[in-house]
């Protein structure tokens, strides 16, 4: 385990990367942990790492910037995390060309909007080596996540965090992730409860619907109970089959 200044301007932007050793090129996933773009939920970060390294996959645990910073800064710093791995794959054992993100509540709506963005995706200013690699996941892991952020279905949290109370309509619809969704969205793994009082399952399902209207690989899995942010859910051992779930998929996609 090490963590990464992602940025050469900040530290406050890392990954900390949990490699895995032997057997050739390890596919990868970048791990966004939740909190509401307010703040990153640890249960969500490396304790996911570990359970990814348990199936051979190579995970980067980001830390991305939450409020007071808004949109696009933690875009540009999951963009940059993709990147970074793709760039530095030779010297932590990782397959670029099998990099996917995986994300938890706002966590999962970074991910999402890492998945369905079509954009360069770049900062203002100087560029380096690592803006050269591709920041677009190869697949997508969204965990109850936040998906809208206007509608009944927005988490109005999260979208305050990240755009502010001011922020027009039109950008609130923009970031909401059914919307974006096109041909090209790579696979995505979504699994939500059905009585989450702080992220509606409605957004997930409303995802589904866009990722079946584009023919985008999907699974999806929606658990009858469960509290919001139980992260891999060891508390709760029928929503903790997600796991098991997550794992068929990610062997089916390759990784």
């Amino acid at each position: 385990m090490s963590e990464h200044p992602l940025w050469p301007t900040t530290g406050e932007v890392t990954v900390t990367a949990f490699p895995v050793a032997g057997g050739g090129p390890a596919p990868a996933i970048v791990v966004c942990p939740g909190g509401a773009y307010h703040h990153l939920a640890d249960h969500e970060g490396a304790p996911v790492a570990r359970w990814l390294n348990s199936l051979g996959v190579a995970a980067f645990v980001l830390r991305y910037r939450i409020a007071p910073h808004r949109h696009p800064l933690p875009l540009l710093d999951a963009a940059r995390a993709v990147r970074w791995v793709r760039h530095h794959a030779a010297g932590t054992g990782v397959d670029p060309a099998r990099v996917g993100v995986l994300g938890f509540s706002a966590g999962g709506h970074l991910a999402g909007l890492l998945a369905t963005g079509t954009g360069p995706m770049l900062p203002e200013g100087p560029h380096d080596a690592v803006d050269e690699a591709d920041p677009r996941p190869g697949l997508a892991v969204l965990c109850y996540p936040v998906t809208a952020l206007t509608g009944p279905a927005a988490h109005r949290g999260s979208a305050g965090n990240l755009l502010g109370a001011d922020a027009p309509e039109s950008v609130r619809e923009e970031l909401s992730l059914a919307g974006r969704v096109t041909g090209d969205t790579p696979p995505m793994f979504l699994w939500h409860t059905a009585d989450d009082e702080s992220v509606p399952v409605a957004g997930t399902l409303a995802l589904s619907q866009a990722l079946a209207r584009h023919g985008v690989p999907q699974e999806v899995h929606v658990y009858p109970s469960g509290r919001h942010g139980l992260g891999l859910a060891e508390e709760d051992p029928v929503v903790a089959d997600w796991t098991a779930r997550c794992a068929a998929f990610l062997r089916g996609r390759g990784w």
